[in-house]
């Protein structure tokens, strides 16, 4: 199955990381992938426009956040939490760890 090609895991450095997770709506994104466990693209997007959205998931990819799985014309995103553990210990959970799963589950729905 045809992905986007993600950052070797020795290559990630942890100020673009936390650069990638700096905005807002990229930090959202992340939240919502966090209690979806894998979502398309248009189930993130929300009210926001497309192309800027574009951007956001194209800086978490290449910032090593994101994977994407590409089937058909759908992109699904999950988070690479695992790898991103092994690499920096820890920092996924304090950056997770304030994400209200119950508010993210309703927005998420709506």
């Amino acid at each position: 199955m045809p992905c986007h090609d993600s950052p070797d895991l020795k290559k990630l450095d942890l100020i673009t990381v936390l650069r990638a997770l700096a905005d807002p709506v990229r930090l959202d994104i992340v939240q919502r992938l966090y209690v979806l466990g894998e979502a398309n693209c248009a189930a993130l997007i929300g009210a926001r426009p497309k192309s800027s959205m574009s951007h956001h998931f194209q800086v978490l990819r290449e910032s090593g956040v994101l994977h994407t799985r590409i089937e058909g014309v759908q992109h699904h995103n999950s988070l690479r939490l695992q790898e991103l553990e092994e690499r920096f210990p820890g920092l996924m959970q304090s950056i997770l760890g304030g994400a209200d799963a119950t508010q993210l589950r309703r927005q998420t729905s709506s």
